[in-house]
């Protein structure tokens, strides 16, 4: 299955690169000049390459079409431009502050469980109540870089303690479409197909949730364990003024107890792991 047409590579025009966001927007040559306030029959030069945008043309243009960071980059690249925005390691130095306001979300966030993931869904850090629920997983769905996605959604997962499978992985499937909408990153469609390709469960598998009053509010994630039916509610939490490709790629996802006996469950199994 191809959800977007493939972005383009380095070696191509910067007309190439814009039409494909103009495209992928699903925006005129129309819109997208009366929206970056240049002319129609301009644009239309730059697209084919009969005119040579300026630096501030290119970024005007980039944010008109909401171009993440890291193809912004690619986009100055291909007009001859040098990259304005900087990726590095979450573990480079300039990042301190970024990677600390992490751990202190992650750590403040226990006895309940968070974590963040990249771009691509990769797992990058953790407080101390997600080992705990990802014990029993496939030895090779734990190496790093561990995907969240896959872990959650393969039969040698999480999936088959995943009380309410079928509507929880609607929902991550729902979440990467609209990802793949915003990013256009091809990684992302190849993991989309992989997830979808899984066994689909069996409604009549699921069972109810406790939390009537989730109903038409947030899809609940619904968790077997030893101690229990666990259930959650998440939130998701992103940098809100990035200028780092890293900081804007990187997701903080929070889990809260939707319920008085997933809240007292977690407390008892941290208090456990920490004994």
């Amino acid at each position: 299955m191809s959800l977007h047409s493939a972005p383009p590579t380095a070696a191509d025009s910067f007309g190439t690169h814009l039409r494909h966001w103009r495209r992928h927007r699903r925006l005129s040559q129309l819109d997208l000049a009366h929206e970056a306030q240049v002319s129609t029959r301009h644009l239309s030069y730059v697209e084919t390459g009969r005119a040579e945008p300026s630096r501030e043309m290119v970024l005007r243009l980039a944010e008109r079409l909401e171009v993440p960071l890291r193809e912004r980059n690619a986009l100055l690249v291909a007009a001859g431009y040098a990259p304005m925005y900087r990726q590095r390691s979450l573990d480079d130095p300039a990042l301190a502050p970024a990677r600390q306001a992490v751990d202190l979300v992650l750590k403040g966030h226990e006895p309940f469980p968070a974590l963040a993931v990249d771009r691509h869904w990769n797992l990058v850090a953790h407080n101390a109540l997600v080992p705990l629920l990802m014990e029993g997983a496939a030895p090779e769905l734990l190496a790093a870089p561990v995907n969240v996605l896959r872990l959650s959604l393969h039969p040698e997962g999480l999936a088959p303690r995943i009380a309410n499978l079928a509507q929880w992985r609607a929902h991550l499937l729902e979440r990467l479409q609209q990802q793949i909408a915003a990013t256009g990153d091809t990684a992302l469609v190849a993991l989309h197909d992989e997830l979808a390709a899984y066994p689909t469960p069996r409604v009549s598998h699921d069972v109810p949730t406790n939390n009537s009053e989730l109903a038409g509010v947030a899809v609940p994630f619904q968790y077997v364990t030893a101690q229990g039916l666990l259930s959650f509610i998440s939130t998701t939490t992103i940098f809100g003024t990035p200028v780092d490709v890293t900081l804007q790629e990187l997701a903080v996802e929070s889990f809260f107890p939707a319920d008085a006996s997933t809240a007292a469950a977690l407390a008892a199994m941290a208090q456990q792991a920490a004994g």
